[in-house]
């Protein structure tokens, strides 16, 4: 009993080292821009290792050098009570999981209908002595997955933890939401997201995309093209081959309708 006492005591202590930590690295973020996050660190080990190089464009720009019409767009496309809620929305998150649960049932119902119909193919191939039929592809049913995360949320994850899904990571990415929240504030959240979010494969930050899809400057981005690059943000890397495909242009005007009313920290 006492050995479970000590390992548990062990594992609590370093949980709590870790979260000081995490901690200590943000607080810094309030005067010190981060260098790199893990996100972006794991997209260049894919790129090193499918390309053998790396082709990065990111330059640090302060809040005054980033255009209002951005911040506007960015917060009416991702996080329209960013400036009011405390880093959850948790009605957000409860309507998504909903969503998402729907959506399996929906795929995994389509699945078991694909693969009856392919065991009755199969059955009646091999009575005829015909070849089997291959069968169905399973990536064709998967479930299109919804996030309800916030701007704080999605950088607590870019900056510190991985792609993985799961219910322990799920609850450190709470964690450092709070702690950023209550360490650095929402302006500051907002820079540091807008500096860092990617926009393209090795685009990264809002002057890399002012740079990349409009040659202009960050902080000379028109409503329209700031809505633009707003609607790319959930699937950057699918929408940077088509930055000005019919539904790009659609959805970004009902963005920039939106932006007016977009209320900036």
């Amino acid at each position: 009993m006492r050995a479970v006492w000590r390992i548990s005591l062990l594992i609590f202590l370093g949980f709590l080292s870790l979260q000081l930590y995490f901690a200590a690295r943000i607080a810094l973020m309030r005067v010190l821009a981060p260098e790199s996050t893990s996100f972006q660190r794991s997209e260049a080990v894919r790129l090193l290792r499918e390309q053998g190089r790396i082709s990065w464009s990111q330059q640090w720009q302060d809040g005054s050098a980033i255009s209002d019409n951005l911040r506007r767009a960015v917060i009416a496309s991702e996080d329209a009570n960013f400036a009011d809620h405390g880093g959850v929305e948790w009605d957000a998150l409860r309507n998504a999981w909903k969503k998402n649960n729907a959506a399996k049932a929906r795929a995994d119902k389509v699945s078991q209908q694909a693969q009856a119909r392919y065991e009755r193919a199969v059955a009646r191939a091999q009575a005829r002595g015909r070849p089997v039929p291959p069968p169905p592809d399973a990536s064709k049913v998967t479930p299109k997955v919804i996030g309800g995360s916030t701007i704080t949320q999605q950088l607590a994850k870019n900056l510190f933890l991985s792609s993985e899904r799961s219910l322990l990571r799920k609850g450190q990415e709470f964690a450092l939401t709070f702690m950023l929240e209550g360490l650095l504030g929402k302006e500051r959240i907002l820079d540091i997201y807008l500096n860092n979010v990617e926009w393209g494969e090795g685009v990264f930050g809002a002057q890399a995309a002012a740079r990349h899809y409009f040659r202009t400057d960050a902080d000379r981005l028109g409503s329209g093209q700031a809505a633009r690059l707003a609607v790319m943000l959930p699937a950057p890397k699918r929408f940077e081959k088509q930055p000005a495909s019919g539904y790009i242009l659609s959805r970004s005007g009902t963005i920039a309708a939106r932006m007016g009313s977009a209320e900036l920290p």
